[in-house]
């Protein structure tokens, strides 16, 4: 069994972290939506749920738990449908948001949201089991590679959902005018559905 992480293996695992962190997905759309919506301060809860989550979800596929469950049809199932609900629920709510000031009354997505939302969010599941397979499982040091990759995806994690709050909060202004909230959040919301449509058939 191979006991150290040599720099190819490591450059692996930074270049795929940053393709899975950084492409659009659930976590950074909500981000990006919270953001322009509530600006960033109210975001920050969000995102600070997200990194917190994903590495528990890491941990647990780790353990081996988490293969179990992927492995197990109606655990996939149940995970799945609860995570394309949710997906849509959001989508709709964000479609129907115009103004700030209604973006403002609406109930915030807070940082347990942004935890539970890792666990019914299948990119977030197919992540942590291909690094767990890939870079962890079958060597003698997996504490010691735990103990790197952790760190390493909770930084990406709160990085890739920080930037797409910021670049949402840094639009507050712009799309204030006129109908740009309103396009805005549906386009969200439409990469939302999107998602959820790519959960039913992965």
């Amino acid at each position: 069994m191979t006991t150290t992480m040599t720099v190819v293996d490591f450059t692996a695992f930074l270049v795929l972290a940053t393709a899975m962190s950084f492409t659009p997905g659930p976590n950074t759309t909500m981000a990006a939506a919270m953001g322009a919506n509530w600006g960033l301060r109210p975001a920050m809860r969000f995102v600070w749920g997200v990194p917190v989550g994903w590495c528990a979800l890491l941990l647990l596929c780790a353990s081996g738990v988490g293969a179990l469950v992927m492995a197990a049809p109606v655990m996939k199932t149940a995970i799945k449908a609860v995570g394309i609900a949710y997906l849509v629920w959001l989508a709709y709510k964000l479609s129907g948001s115009g103004k700030l000031a209604e973006a403002k009354d609406a109930s915030l997505i807070g940082f347990w949201q942004g935890v539970c939302l890792q666990f019914v969010n299948v990119k977030a599941w197919l992540l942590a089991l291909a690094i767990v397979a890939g870079w962890i499982v079958g060597f003698e040091d997996q504490l010691m590679r735990l103990a790197i990759v952790v760190p390493i995806m909770l930084l990406y994690a709160f990085a890739s959902n920080l930037l797409y709050a910021s670049v949402g909060a840094l639009l507050r202004t712009w799309l204030a005018q006129g109908q740009r909230l309103l396009w805005f959040n549906r386009a969200m919301a439409l990469v939302l559905v999107l998602t959820a449509v790519w959960m039913i058939k992965a």
